[in-house]
């Protein structure tokens, strides 16, 4: 059995799990980042909008500061969010901005003069001082008073990760792709590492740390129609909750995006909207201006795919094969800005629905996009209930966000939470030090591979994984989605307390060939 030790264990090799990594890398202390793929296949990649943060060097955004930032994300959060958070979080992210272009990140730039926008389909004119030129400049996203969103056109999540990786090699922190970890190993009161097990050989490894994050992502998975990738299906959250001490915050707060494609549920980013794309019903008729006057297409995520699904629910919805839709069109962007500042939903259109975005509507419902939950934690990261253990991104429940998340502040989350939990981490370690319990260690490990072997042989049943996972996600998406009520979660409640009985008798299904 091989046996693995650090300082810092990062369980998960996104962007929050690599920032906290070059934290602690860059202090001397020895780090691991585990990943189920290779980093720079991390879900993070696949953000494509922009970044949060108070700049305010282009004219939309000038007189923007940290204060407007704070307010637009309590006003965005319903409410809900942890102020303190969120005060911490806006005054934090234009550091985390300015020191991301010093790695090398080739943020969209200021170009002085006269240019044109697209506002609710109509296009307006803007001019850009001279002294901007060549600053770090944003763009328009729903829910915001100006425009902070920092981008590189619309692959941001792309050229963030690729950067952090290269820190990452630069730094010489370690990292394990293809390992998955499936439980904690804990006393009760302190975590001390985990046991991991190898997606290419099958056999387990235990990793012991001082100090243990958890930076795995969402669980969008959880739901039939998500943008998430195939490896959001919650690792981090089990993990946390097989504790049984460990709590999850916010488990209800499930943001829904207004833009998934149909009928494979990618996102298409905010920015199409954010730069001038409007949503039509099948009359091809505009209609968010008219349940929202003042922010129409770029009110809040939550108050757009509500009003979406409200509209298909009066007969406007267009109906295909897959379900009614609506059509979102940016037509009148033109293809200089589609090809520049829209390449990627270009490709998705093409590559997913063989359609062009310059001359035909994009076909878009509301799709499950991101969880506010995650591993409750304070505003340090450290989660509740074990020491040494913490989180960070959308795995954490940091409450940031509240009941709802603004565009362009998860990218935000990633990077500025992984500096301060990462610096926080850092205090912790200097002053720590951790005696390693064997028997703790042996009774993790027995657990792990009794449950492993259970699964192998199917002695707990043969109920088949896949027929399971189908069957909460319809649950989860057809009572659990955007519209809730109380007789349906009631339903929901019963139904997936069956589904749960049966997943307790899953087994290996083999043909005997291969």
């Amino acid at each position: 059995m091989e046996t693995i030790i650090t300082d810092l264990l990062c369980i998960g090799a996104g962007l929050a799990g690599e920032r906290v990594a070059i934290e602690a890398g860059s202090a001397g202390f020895k780090t691991i980042c585990l990943s189920i793929v290779p980093p720079r296949r991390s879900h993070s990649s696949a953000a494509q909008g922009g970044m949060q943060a108070s700049l305010g060097n282009c004219i939309m955004g000038d007189g923007d500061n940290p204060d407007v930032h704070f307010e637009d994300t309590v006003k965005g959060s319903d409410w809900g969010c942890d102020q303190e958070v969120a005060r911490l979080f806006a005054e934090t992210a234009p550091v985390a901005v300015r020191e991301m272009a010093f790695w090398g990140i080739p943020w969209n730039r200021v170009v002085p003069g006269k240019s044109t926008y697209f506002k609710g389909g109509k296009q307006y004119e803007k001019v850009e001082a001279e002294e901007k030129e060549g600053m770090i400049t944003a763009r328009s996203f729903g829910g915001t008073a100006k425009w902070r969103t920092c981008y590189t056109s619309d692959g941001t999540g792309h050229t963030l990760l690729y950067t952090m990786d290269n820190k990452v090699v630069e730094l010489g922190v370690t990292v394990h792709d293809r390992i998955e970890v499936i439980s904690l190993i804990h006393d009760g009161a302190t975590c001390t590492g985990a046991v991991a097990r190898c997606l290419k050989t099958g056999g387990l490894k235990v990793y012991l740390a001082r100090a243990t994050l958890i930076a795995t992502g969402g669980y969008g998975r959880i739901y039939r129609e998500t943008t998430n990738a195939v490896i959001n299906e919650g690792g981090g959250a089990i993990i946390a909750l097989d504790t049984g001490i460990v709590p999850i915050g916010n488990p209800e707060a499930i943001q829904f995006h207004p833009t998934g494609i149909v009928p494979t549920h990618i996102l298409v980013t905010e920015g199409c909207r954010g730069d001038g794309g409007t949503l039509l019903d099948v009359n091809e008729k505009r209609f968010m201006n008219e349940y929202e006057p003042e922010k129409a297409e770029l009110a809040s995520r939550d108050v757009v795919s509500r009003w979406m699904t409200h509209h298909i629910q009066k007969g406007l919805g267009v109906k295909s094969d897959y379900g009614d839709h609506l059509w979102l069109d940016i037509r009148h962007l033109g293809e200089r800005h589609i090809k520049t500042k829209l390449r990627e939903v270009e490709e998705i259109c093409n590559n997913f629905l063989g359609i062009d975005p310059i001359t035909q509507l994009i076909p878009v419902r509301p799709a499950q996009h991101y969880t506010m939950a995650g591993v409750r934690t304070n505003k340090d990261g450290a989660a509740y209930g074990l020491k040494g253990l913490f989180s960070a991104g959308e795995a954490a429940c940091w409450d940031l966000h509240g009941f709802n998340r603004l565009g362009g502040n998860s990218l935000a989350e990633t990077v500025v939470a992984g500096k301060i939990v990462g610096e926080k981490i850092v205090e912790f370690l200097k002053g720590y030090e951790v005696q390693y319990n064997t028997a703790v260690i042996s009774d993790a490990l027995a657990k792990a591979r009794d449950r492993v072997e259970r699964l192998i042989s199917g002695s707990d049943g043969k109920e088949n994984v896949f027929a399971i996972r189908n069957a909460m996600q319809d649950e989860l998406m057809d009572r659990v989605g955007i519209f809730r009520n109380g007789d349906d979660l009631q339903k929901a409640v019963d139904n997936l307390q069956e589904i749960y009985a049966r997943s307790q008798k899953v087994g290996l299904h083999s043909n005997g060939t291969g």
